[in-house]
């Protein structure tokens, strides 16, 4: 009797990454396969990557590297790598590493069984297995072999598609607390420093009635949060559907309590889609509104195609309309030719915003992207690009620290999501995104509880259910 063959998906860098990941394992399980929980138990490993930083890919070749060693005891193993590392280096890759039998872009999961048979040796019924040739139903796909000894030939998928959305296709969802639900694929904006646009390719936005009805079945699974995801998820458009629009009619679909979106470009943040936040109950009080830089000069020179001027208009916008704001922010420090006056810029802005979260980078130099032919002596030397990351992280986290101790206090409702650190306790996120640790059982996962915040270490929160003055009883029954 045949064995069901077995995969393991293991996911490095953003939220799309994640929900590609849990693509993919939907796709495969559909097609008869396994989804195993440790490697070492896997026919088929996929390594699913980031392109964003240098520090990240070299993190995955790394982790490629351990993994090959358990073709010693399977030697029908198959090692993937996909993602948009995958497609950043294509072939290098395989120079790389050349133990990894498949090299898989983003566009390129449809075909993914038919490849995996491919990358195996066999020829299939749909598809030509040779250069060129078409893999299963996906019209786009180009699959090229490449020689090697005694194995059969490894395989890249690599093609960009502009037309694929996946569509008609499942998520193998793997939290039943929140859902990522990606309404926008690829980039249209061509920030100098960014990778993105030419690894995911031009922006594609879904059909919003397949968008609401994957939704109203992650509702009716008992799913209470859902994010949308895009690269610059609130420029999205459809026919006559704006992304206020789509926010809105998401907010309204019953069972859906809380709605979040990651991550917009401020430029597209409308006074209509602010107004939808303000007024839709189940959308969130969090805004992730990336910055980058708090200086004119660099941003023009990162082609953001705003000022900080306009930024700060922006923020003034959300914070007027929904007061209880939590907003959070990314920032790059040592983009080529920065000063370090430009840079105090940056960390005058984040002073004068004052951001609930920052995540923090310094420049990493993606070949193919424009920031690479920037001149020689613009190039900041890592010892300074490293003080300045410091020198930020230090200011963010004065700031954040600052801020949730003035929220200590404060009653949340709570959607607990696992086990905290301390026995007996459990971890959930405030609808203003804040995470918070309090005494609780592993049967409230899922569910949302009523909380007040206690202390903070300064990142994170300690807080305990709330009792109904008068009653005794606790509010935040299981929903």
């Amino acid at each position: 009797m045949k064995r069901t063959p077995r995969a393991y998906v293991e996911t490095y860098g953003c939220q799309m990454n994640i929900s590609d990941g849990e693509l993919m394992e939907g796709i495969l399980e559909a097609r008869g396969y396994e989804i195993a929980e440790r490697p070492d138990d896997a026919d088929v490993i996929l390594v699913n990557t980031c392109a964003i930083r240098d520090h990240a890919e070299k993190r995955v070749l790394g982790r490629v590297s351990q993994l090959k060693g358990l073709k010693a005891d399977n030697p029908e193993l198959i090692l993937g790598v996909t993602g948009c590392m995958a497609q950043r280096m294509g072939d290098d890759l395989l120079a790389k590493a050349p133990y990894v039998d498949l090299v898989m872009g983003p566009d390129g999961y449809r075909a993914l069984p038919e490849a995996l048979e491919q990358a195996r040796g066999r020829s299939r019924s749909t598809g030509e297995g040779a250069e060129g040739g078409v893999l299963g139903s996906a019209p786009a796909r180009v699959a090229r072999e490449i020689p090697r000894p005694r194995r059969g030939p490894q395989l890249t998928v690599l093609d960009l598609d502009t037309g694929e959305n996946y569509e008609g296709l499942e998520q193998r969802r793997t939290s039943d607390v929140s859902a990522w639900v990606p309404i926008q694929r690829g980039c249209d904006h061509r920030c100098t420093y960014c990778i993105v646009p030419y690894v995911r390719g031009p922006e594609k936005n879904r059909d919003p009635h397949e968008v609401l009805a994957e939704i109203a079945g992650i509702a009716a699974g008992g799913v209470h949060e859902v994010t949308l995801l895009g690269q610059t998820v609130n420029s999205y458009e459809s026919g006559d559907w704006s992304f206020a629009r789509l926010l809105r009619e998401v907010a309204r679909v019953p069972g859906i309590r809380r709605v979040r979106f990651t991550s917009p470009h401020p430029n597209d943040l409308t006074e209509e889609l602010v107004e939808v936040m303000a007024a839709e109950p189940a959308v969130c009080e969090q805004l992730h509104l990336p910055a980058q830089s708090g200086n004119n000069r660099t941003l023009k020179r990162m082609l953001r195609r705003y000022t900080v001027e306009t930024f700060l208009e922006k923020v003034e916008l959300a914070r007027s309309a929904i007061p209880d704001l939590a907003l959070s922010t990314d920032i790059i420090v040592a983009f080529p030719g920065e000063t370090d006056a430009e840079f105090r810029d940056t960390l005058e802005l984040m002073r004068t915003v004052r951001f609930d979260d920052a995540f923090t980078y310094k420049y990493s130099l993606r070949e193919g992207t424009p920031a690479t032919r920037l001149p020689e002596g613009d190039f900041i030397p890592d010892d300074e690009a490293q003080a300045r990351l410091e020198e930020l992280i230090t200011v963010a986290r004065g700031i954040q620290a600052e801020i949730n101790r003035s929220e200590v206090g404060r009653v949340e409702e709570v959607l607990v999501e696992k086990a905290a650190r301390d026995p007996g306790s459990v971890l959930g996120r405030t609808r203003r995104n804040k995470v918070v640790a309090f005494p609780g059982d592993l049967s409230w996962v899922g569910h949302m509880h009523t909380v007040e915040l206690t202390s903070t270490t300064g990142a994170t929160f300690a807080g305990s259910r709330v009792a109904v003055a008068g009653t005794g009883t606790l509010v935040g029954a299981a929903v």
